[in-house]
């Protein structure tokens, strides 16, 4: 039998077929285009391929396209019956992911993980800021996804997408000196990785190399094609560097140029968080509102996230009818949240609808209902999934919250308990604390 790059069976008899999955399965991890053209090529050559398809379903989930996934998915398992174990284990995680069945779905990685280690898409799929153990709704995630990664170092070595990886779980985890020779190495081995660029941006955030980090990704950015799945995040990232650095013009100029939906190359969710989250922050600074900007966005996720899906991308959603004043809206997606988790069908339980009433109670300016709804939340963030720097969306406004309430000495108390090393604060105002 055939294996892939990561020296796993493939059950096809077509060199062709197994070359143009490994190409496709190359693509995929680095966040280039062309991915799915390199499944269908391997398709091409052995329309039986099965892990063709799952990586297809694996390409569209992250593009949005919910509908092609599972279409692409449920034509691998047809095709799963003559493969091997290793195969089908693969196949049931995606399976089990698309299905919702997170706890189900990370029982199962655990376990395959332990008798095939070096499967990388699943191990991609599940231990990003956003992948399946992320989006659990669980309090030590971060600790949980750095841990599994440690476990499967030595099984990879080397490998500069496995750096890429590691590197970005271990500064979740605040394990920031740990990381940086890590992607420090990736970058070295292979330069043209979105996810090392990804985690060179990560790294750079949390100790505080905000200058660094914005260095790198001005330099990184311009090669690296604007239609590919990560153009817009990295976007983001640049910006509140940018930001951070009081270059308000530069930001700006990001925003329009990649994060807003219509440039943003990233599925519905990620283009949501990513031009919300950049909105409100730069409010937070101290920079006017673009009510133009906040319309499209508000639109786009009105047309785009109906309902309720991750806690994440929730959350913006219910920001961006906020400002745009439909309570109707706000009031109606929180309403559904609470339904879903009290059916237990909600990762976050109650701590996003908890959070949003927080963040709305905010843009009102009643500053005392939001310091009281987002004070006990702080050490929860982790329940909606992503990373830390999209969680501080919440920790500033907070922060924020505290000065306009004229709550000083609590705003002095969160800085100080604020994760150490991470990048500077843009919050107008939160300089003369420090003094």
């Amino acid at each position: 039998m055939l294996a892939d790059q990561y020296d796993l069976p493939v059950s096809t008899a077509s060199a062709a077929a197994r070359d143009a999955y490994v190409e496709g399965c190359e693509l995929a991890l680095t966040l280039y285009p062309g991915a799915l053209e390199s499944f269908d090529r391997a398709l091409a050559s052995d329309p039986g391929l099965a892990l063709a398809h799952a990586g297809k379903a694996q390409v569209f989930m992250r593009e949005g396209k919910v509908a092609a996934a599972r279409e692409a998915l449920a034509d691998a398992k047809d095709l799963a019956t003559d493969v091997s174990a290793r195969e089908r284990g693969h196949i049931r995680f995606f399976d089990l992911a698309f299905s919702g069945e997170i706890e189900a779905a990370i029982e199962a990685l655990y376990a395959h993980l332990a008798e095939w280690p070096r499967d990388a898409l699943m191990v991609a799929a599940s231990t990003n800021p956003n992948g399946v153990i992320a989006v659990s709704g669980r309090v030590g995630q971060k600790q949980r996804i750095a841990q599994l990664l440690d476990r499967l170092a030595p099984h990879y070595g080397d490998d500069y997408w496995f750096l890429s990886y590691h590197a970005i779980a271990l500064g979740e985890d605040g394990r920031v000196a740990d990381a940086r020779p890590r992607i420090e190495r990736s970058l070295m081995l292979n330069r043209k990785n979105a996810h090392c660029a990804h985690g060179m941006a990560h790294v750079c955030y949390e100790s505080g190399d905000a200058a660094g980090g914005r260095d790198f990704l001005s330099s990184w950015l311009p090669a690296y094609p604007h239609e590919a799945a990560f153009h817009g995040h990295l976007s983001w990232h640049l910006a509140l560097f940018e930001l951070a650095a009081g270059n308000w013009a530069a930001a700006q100029q990001l925003f329009r140029d990649a994060i807003t939906p219509d440039k943003h190359p990233g599925g519905p969710q990620q283009k949501m968080w990513d031009g919300v989250s950049f909105l409100w922050r730069s409010e937070l600074a101290g920079h006017p509102r673009d009510a133009a900007a906040w319309r499209t966005l508000y639109d786009y996720g009105t047309k785009a996230l109906p309902r309720p899906g991750a806690g994440l991308a929730d959350l913006h959603v219910v920001l961006a009818d906020a400002v745009m004043c439909d309570e109707a809206a706000v009031d109606a997606r929180i309403r559904q949240i609470e339904t879903l988790a009290g059916e237990a069908r909600y990762a976050s339980g109650s701590y996003v609808p908890a959070v949003a009433r927080g963040l709305v109670a905010f843009e009102r300016g009643d500053y005392p209902a939001a310091v009281a709804a987002l004070a006990p939340l702080m050490k929860q963030s982790e329940r909606i999934g992503g990373s830390r720097a999209q969680h501080d969306i919440i920790e500033f406004t907070l922060l924020k919250a505290y000065l306009e309430a004229d709550r000083l000495e609590e705003a002095r108390e969160l800085l100080v308990a604020r994760r150490p090393g991470a990048a500077g604060i843009p919050v107008a105002g939160a300089s003369a604390l420090r003094s």
